[in-house]
């Protein structure tokens, strides 16, 4: 019975002695009770990659997993960062009556060079639609991973949509509500659908990055040449600047358009885009003789410090080149932006015109360009050196080469 009593009494010695112990050690810790603490201990600047680190943990396992952990989070957060999408590029074209073709091959000039990804926003008329999309679908996967797309109905006011619709050409002054339809896109390139691009749009996008804290539009002058420009002589009406400007290639910040004040002629306070445009057309549309471009004329005029007015290059029409080359931008970097107005295109009054629609028209996406397109348009083009326009013919290519040579190391990259 006594060896009982004596092992029971040292079982209680050690039972208080190692409460005693627990308790001092939780009256000093600072971690509450059921946390854990995770120490990262700190390293030796100087150690070399491959040393052991001297001053570590003695459980160097659970160490090496806590570090790869954290190593293999900040990597992923990283990439994350990295690899985020940029925003896209918006560009926007109106496409109504017999334009489709013409404005699948502008599409298809746009996409072919541009670097940045593209977001299209086609506004035509609802029997077009399905050939649209038939079309775009149907071009290779790796070309059609370079942009998104939305088809829009044509789109009105509805109390004087008719007016709209029949100013100029058929729809083309859907143009001027793009700021009060795409309401939450901030800014947008707007083209003709007989623009043919040369170069990337990823250089016209960037304006945008040059407007001045008041400007909201980039416009080219209408005409280089005064003595053969036509708003100073023929327009009854007021225009920007000394020749006025031409609306086929227009780059909108389309938030400082939706937030601005225009003055005008009409008021003697200021009036919001969409408060400007009917009155606008009411008070001019016995004196305005190129529709759209004309309203927008006279905006600009009112209001100049909003427009950054962009060289010739980035807009070039038969109008340089018909009476002999006036445009001098062209002269020295070539054409950026070709621009088949009157429909030069599609009849033989400028061959040099219509070769390049053409080429890229029977062009096929992942063949080579310099061999499929280029040479054949090269060939095309020294046919046309009886015009004033195919004399100058090497402006035509100049940018193109270029073009087309990063377009097959992308295709390359891209395969």
């Amino acid at each position: 019975m006594r060896r009982y009593i004596r092992a029971l009494i040292l079982c209680m010695v050690f039972a208080v002695f190692s409460g005693l112990y627990v308790y001092s050690k939780l009256f000093y810790s600072d971690v509450p009770v059921g946390a854990k603490r995770v120490v990262n201990p700190p390293r030796d600047p100087g150690a070399r990659r491959g040393t052991a680190d001297k001053t570590g943990p003695k459980n160097q396992h659970r160490h090496n997993r806590f570090i790869m952990r954290q190593h293999g989070q900040m990597e992923a957060a990283g990439n994350s960062v990295k690899h985020r999408p940029e925003p896209p590029m918006h560009l926007a074209v109106v496409a109504c009556g017999e334009r489709l073709d013409e404005t699948l091959n502008m599409i298809k000039s746009a996409v072919l060079f541009s670097i940045k990804h593209l977001y299209l926003h086609i506004f035509a008329e609802d029997q077009l639609h399905a050939d649209f999309v038939k079309v775009l679908e149907s071009w290779f996967g790796f070309v059609r991973s370079r942009f998104d797309y939305t088809i829009y109905s044509i789109s009105f006011p509805s109390e004087n949509a008719a007016e709209w619709k029949k100013l100029f050409k058929p729809c083309a002054s859907q143009r001027l509500f793009l700021p009060l339809i795409l309401k939450d896109v901030d800014s947008i390139v707007y083209v003709d659908s007989d623009i043919l691009f040369l170069q990337p749009v990823d250089g016209l996008w960037g304006f945008l990055s040059q407007f001045n804290s008041t400007q909201l539009a980039a416009m080219a002058p209408e005409h280089e040449e005064p003595r053969i420009a036509w708003y100073n002589r023929f327009a009854r009406h007021p225009f920007y600047g000394r020749t006025g400007i031409n609306s086929g290639v227009m780059v909108m910040n389309m938030t400082r358009m939706r937030s601005a004040f225009f003055k005008n002629d009409m008021t003697s306070v200021g009036l919001r885009w969409e408060e400007l445009l009917m009155p606008l057309l009411q008070k001019y549309k016995l004196n305005i003789t190129w529709g759209d471009q004309d309203l927008l004329n006279i905006i600009f005029h009112y209001n100049p410090e909003l427009l950054l007015e962009f060289p010739c290059k980035w807009n070039y029409r038969p109008d340089h080149c018909i009476y002999g080359s006036n445009c001098a931008s062209a002269e020295e970097d070539g054409i950026y932006i070709l621009h088949g107005n009157r429909g030069v295109y599609h009849d033989n009054k400028q061959p040099a015109f219509r070769a390049v629609y053409e080429a890229i028209k029977k062009y096929t996406f992942g063949t080579d360009p310099v061999s499929s397109l280029l040479g054949p348009l090269e060939k095309e083009l020294l046919k046309a050196t009886h015009t004033y326009c195919g004399k100058s013919h090497m402006l035509f290519t100049k940018t193109l080469t270029n073009s087309l040579a990063n377009v097959s190391s992308k295709a390359q990259r891209e395969q």
